[in-house]
């Protein structure tokens, strides 16, 4: 396992999240998106935002190094998962797969609905391997208002160059089933 603790992220450590997505993007060249690996990281301010709010987390090594983290906001019901950005010199070795189950069982995320997300349909690291944590599609007559904004802004950034989706993993009953219809979450 490389990640030994997951923790808010601190104030000072902003300035490295930005340096750790900024190398977790360079991944990106390699499937005909360098303007993705190119795109300017998340901005202290916006990262100090979540950070703010209890919603800026981070997976550290033995050592005590950031290793990726996390970003999630409410968003129609669920936790939107913002970013999620993990080192290369670590990937493929669960650190996102960790802190996506960390941020599940905050209590937050246990109040809402599920945890839902946007990203790139074909990018092997993006929907396919959500897929492989519990998530599926979307659909866009299910998206609340909130998303809709989201996915409004992300148009208008030009990230649909290359076909994109949203997705949603709902909460788990307490018996670890999963509600039948994405549309009607569990009762709280």
């Amino acid at each position: 396992m490389v990640t030994e603790h997951i923790r808010q992220a601190g104030q000072d450590e902003l300035p490295a999240l930005r340096v750790l997505e900024r190398a977790a993007g360079e991944i990106f060249r390699d499937v005909g998106l360098a303007e993705i690996a190119e795109d300017d990281p998340v901005p202290v301010e916006q990262l100090e935002h979540f950070r703010r709010a209890g919603r800026a987390w981070v997976s550290t090594d033995a050592r005590g190094r950031i290793v990726g983290y996390l970003l999630a906001e409410p968003v129609d019901e669920h936790l939107h998962i913002a970013q999620v950005s993990v080192h290369p010199d670590v990937a493929h070795r669960g650190v996102g797969r960790e802190l996506i189950e960390h941020l599940a069982a905050t209590p937050v995320a246990e109040r809402l609905a599920g945890l839902t997300l946007t990203t790139y349909r074909h990018v092997p690291w993006n929907a396919p391997y959500y897929r492989r944590l519990g998530f599926t599609e979307l659909p866009e007559h299910l998206w609340g208002t909130r998303l809709r904004v989201i996915r409004g802004m992300e148009l208008e950034a030009g990230l649909d160059r290359w076909p994109r989706l949203a997705m949603v993993r709902p909460r788990l009953a307490p018996d670890g089933r999963r509600p039948p219809d994405i549309a009607r979450p569990w009762p709280r």
